[in-house]
């Protein structure tokens, strides 16, 4: 990744789905205390410090915490889940410590029995829709 690609975004919202479009899971890392976060922050929560750097992560972590939902958000629900089909969403702790919320895929929903915490995880990108309605969601995929 070039070093203009990612110092001419801000540390917003908007650039990180940006990035998740072109299949990266970047962070925000602080330059004074090497905390990192994802979703990014222009500040850190730590130290307080405004200088942050992107950083492109490993995409691996380990499943923390899950949970079945049977009634999502729309945007969910127009991907076709609903109390018939299911889907899971976890928190996943990557490697370099940040922790975040994502969708768990290849893993089955009428079955959570079978879902551990601290398996491992890799991140997955899922996409949705077509042409210019095509959206690239986050996700993560149990290895």
């Amino acid at each position: 990744m070039s070093e203009e690609t990612t110092t001419v975004r801000p540390f917003t919202s908007a650039a990180f789905d940006q990035f998740i479009a072109e299949h990266k899971l970047m962070a925000s890392r602080c330059i004074k205390c090497g905390e990192s976060y994802v979703p990014p922050r222009a500040i850190c929560p730590k130290c307080h410090s405004e200088e942050m750097e992107w950083v492109e992560t490993s995409g691996k972590g380990k499943l923390a915490a899950f949970t079945v939902i049977y009634s999502g958000p729309t945007f969910m629900v127009e991907q076709g889940f609903d109390r018939k089909n299911p889907y899971v969403s976890g928190i996943v702790e990557l490697e370099e410590g940040a922790r975040m919320s994502a969708r768990i895929t290849g893993v089955d929903p009428t079955k959570p029995n079978e879902i551990k915490i601290d398996s491992p995880m890799t991140v997955d990108f899922v996409e949705f829709g077509e042409g210019d309605e095509k959206k690239t969601y986050l996700a993560f995929r149990m290895v």
